[in-house]
């Protein structure tokens, strides 16, 4: 059952997507309905799982999950990422590669491989307080208090050492 991300309870289960490129309005289009859609018939053991997202920065697709009634399980949670990698497919875009690096550099976002992004820390291209997205946050509460982030203040801290 789709909802209102921002009516989704803190504790509600995040998974973050970050596409290695920005989507063109189009394809925001695109990606609304189809997970507006995945999103209506979402279920864990029959039973409708209240779920909601949000788009960020043409980048990002945010799914959450209220736990409270149902919770997502292994056949649920697969049929999401099959839903990620239909997506994948049909734009010819990245969604799950958990290699790579996403931060702001003034109002742009910025992506990188883990490669490049360490490099880039090296050079001094990019420092301690470079903003961040720690898409490894795992709940509504700590996507909002700890998705975007200097990097001294996340994982990405050990690439400045």
């Amino acid at each position: 059952m789709l909802v209102e991300f921002n009516t989704l309870p803190e504790h509600s289960k995040v998974w973050i997507y970050q596409c290695n490129r920005r989507f063109t309005e189009d394809e925001l289009v695109l990606v609304s309905g189809k997970t507006n859609a995945f999103l209506e018939q979402w279920a864990a053991h029959g039973t409708g799982l209240k779920a909601g997202f949000e788009l960020k920065y043409e980048r990002f697709i945010i799914i959450a999950v209220n736990q409270d009634e149902q919770s997502a399980t292994g056949c649920s949670i697969d049929a999401s990422v099959r839903f990620i990698q239909e997506l994948e497919q049909e734009m010819n875009v990245e969604l799950l590669d958990k290699m790579n690096v996403a931060f702001k550099q003034g109002d742009f976002v910025n992506f990188k491989t883990l490669l490049d992004f360490k490099a880039m820390a090296k050079s001094g291209a990019i420092g301690k307080k470079t903003i961040v997205f720690n898409n490894l946050v795992t709940n509504v509460a700590e996507y909002n208090e700890n998705w975007e982030v200097p990097a001294h203040e996340s994982w990405h801290s050990r690439f400045f050492k």
